[in-house]
């Protein structure tokens, strides 16, 4: 092989190493980042990862909401009218959050099955749920006739 084709198979091998390299930082970076979202009943199945950042989502079951007296606790529960799961959260409660309402946690799960949340994401208008909890609701078959999914 001559110079000028050494020279080039060179820079080409350098530039695809290149990709390689930046491509596989890049899907490192986003693997991280990922929530995946998973319902109480997929909770409660073992579907869910401990102790990896997930979201879960559902509605705030009637009478389950207990505040700590001398903190900012919070635990409730939250179902898809299967299953419930305990979220423990520390800090103020979105305006919106009310018993009864879809809500989705973001947190970890720990080893007792309790989703440690450090964002609760509430309704932003009467009727609105979050998609993942309307999507969840219908396959249960637990859906109230007029909520709308998600978006406006």
């Amino acid at each position: 092989m001559n110079a000028v084709r050494k020279k080039r198979l060179y820079i080409i091998l350098a530039l695809v190493a290149g990709v390689a390299i930046a491509v596989g930082l890049a899907l490192s970076a986003l693997q991280e980042n990922i929530n995946l979202f998973y319902t109480p009943t997929q909770i409660a199945n073992g579907e869910a990862p401990q102790d990896a950042r997930i979201r879960a989502g559902g509605m705030v079951t009637e009478g389950s909401v207990k505040r700590s007296a001398d903190s900012l606790e919070v635990e409730f529960l939250v179902t898809d009218f299967a299953n419930s799961v305990p979220i423990r959260y520390r800090g103020i409660l979105p305006d919106l959050f009310r018993e009864g309402q879809g809500i989705v946690a973001l947190g970890k799960l720990n080893a007792d099955g309790v989703l440690i949340a450090d964002q609760v994401l509430a309704k932003h208008d009467e009727n609105y749920m979050p998609p993942e909890v309307t999507k969840a609701l219908k396959e249960s078959g637990k859906l109230k006739p007029d909520a709308k999914e998600g978006g406006a």
